[in-house]
């Protein structure tokens, strides 16, 4: 971390006061789309110790709120490539395995006695860690678990011995904990919380459960939301038949597993394909031949590049807007009670995916960040100005980078202002009005159900 003094210059060619700013390092990458690497950061394999700029404001402001958006860690796939060995991966946790953690064998023995705890809807079911010899689809494995015990770690060093964000004695009404119904969030999340709490009293953990992938509660009903989603799958569909590249891999891949090249479409090989490479796993082979890295490197290009197009076609963005307005109005909401004074809820932990993530970023206008690795973590952070108390101001991060001038809210503050931080007014202003200027509506219900011209 270095400070860096900026010398804006104003429109008439003259330079306001030189000012200091916190700024990460820019890591060097690539210069062109390298399939590899950026595989690579999507596997966020758990090995190297990772910088991180949360918790980081001047002396003299403090911090009063933390709410967390993850998503799930590693797991197994969704999908399998049909007529091929699965890939044989364990999800039994075993600490002496690698990748594993410090707390590893004490989570596991904590998670097993988790019966004081208040789970809503069918949470109590899911068991609390991954427990099977091969892998279930879409089960969370080892490196997963680890994932988020690294996490909760890393947010527990910054914000419960640093900030003293909650106290030794803290309770159940501090927290407000929220996961969707796969067994792969809710261990995420406790894996997370069983490293960040100051201490893990299954008495005070009340895990809400969330049907929706995009959070919506209860306000779920928005035709437009799926119009837009509807145009936008349509030019994913576009993209992919003007890839003859992406054609010829697919027919070849279809030929060695013995299959329909449609057939193979549909089981979505990438997300197979990326549990054998995250995990080190040789491709599958077949009599036929072998799946191999020019297969896999074609197909995630590919990837990259619709994830490039979706930024620019804004279909995405009209969606996403729509699609996370109830998730971002309950942040706000509950970022004014705190500002407002209220001691609750000051810890916030939702457990979601990628399909909850990825709109959110796009929402706010963070068109830079990466496409979610597994184990994501996008965290806002409530300042108060110890000088001024009754002023409020937020920072947005995004795996431990500062994103919050990256929002289309706050762009322009940037630009203007000597404070490390965004007003709060700002994010709300941006939620409760200018995302339905967009949609030449006055409030969600009408930016859902209005037709555009």
């Amino acid at each position: 971390v270095h400070l860096i003094p900026v010398n804006p210059i104003r429109e008439n060619g003259l330079s306001t006061k030189s000012r200091k700013r916190i700024m990460p390092d820019l890591l060097t990458e690539p210069p062109a789309i390298d399939p590899v690497y950026e595989a690579h950061a999507y596997c966020n394999i758990p090995t190297i110790a990772e910088r991180s700029m949360e918790g980081h404001a001047p002396h003299y402001f403090k911090l009063v709120s933390v709410q967390v958006l993850i998503r799930h860690g590693d797991r197994y796939p969704l999908y399998a490539i049909p007529k091929t060995k699965r890939p044989d991966i364990d999800c039994m946790l075993q600490p002496n395995r690698k990748p594993s953690h410090p707390q590893l064998e004490a989570f596991i023995k904590h998670m097993s006695k988790g019966s004081a705890a208040q789970m809503g809807g069918s949470l109590s079911s899911l068991p609390r860690y991954p427990s099977h010899s091969l892998c279930e689809m879409g089960e969370l494995t080892q490196t997963g678990v680890v994932q988020h015990l690294k996490n909760g770690q890393l947010l527990r060093d910054i914000y419960i011995n640093k900030h003293k964000l909650l106290p030794s004695d803290w309770t159940a009404k501090q927290l407000y904990l929220e996961t969707t119904g796969k067994s792969r969030t809710l261990q995420s999340a406790l894996a997370l919380l069983y490293t960040f709490l100051p201490d893990f009293d299954w008495k005070k953990i009340n895990m809400r459960h969330q049907w929706s992938t995009i959070f919506c509660s209860g306000s779920c009903n928005c035709p437009m939301r799926n119009h837009y989603l509807e145009e936008e799958q349509r030019r994913q569909y576009s993209l992919r038949v003007k890839n003859n590249d992406l054609e010829k891999i697919y027919v070849d891949m279809a030929k060695i597993v013995g299959i329909p090249t449609r057939q193979l479409r549909a089981s979505n090989p990438i997300d197979s394909l990326l549990c054998y490479f995250c995990h080190n796993v040789s491709f599958p082979c077949t009599k036929t031949g072998c799946i191999d890295m020019e297969h896999f490197k074609v197909i995630k290009r590919h990837q990259l590049e619709d994830e490039r197009e979706r930024q620019e076609k804004k279909l995405y963005f009209l969606y996403a807007l729509l699609a996370t307005h109830p998730l971002l109005n309950q942040t706000v909401n509950r970022l004014q009670r705190i500002a407002e004074g209220k001691k609750e809820e000051v810890f916030v932990l939702y457990s979601a995916h990628d399909v909850t993530l990825s709109p959110v970023l796009s929402a706010l206008g963070i068109t830079d960040a990466r496409f979610p690795r597994f184990a994501a973590r996008l965290v806002f952070e409530l300042w108060q100005d110890g000088k001024r108390p009754k002023d409020h101001f937020i920072r947005i991060l995004y795996n431990g980078a500062d994103v919050t001038f990256q929002t289309s809210f706050c762009r322009d503050y940037y630009k203007q202002s000597t404070k490390p931080m965004c007003p709060l007014e700002k994010f709300v202003d941006f939620i409760k009005r200018d995302v339905f200027l967009i949609f030449n509506s006055t409030s969600y219900y009408d930016a859902c159900h209005r037709r555009p011209l």
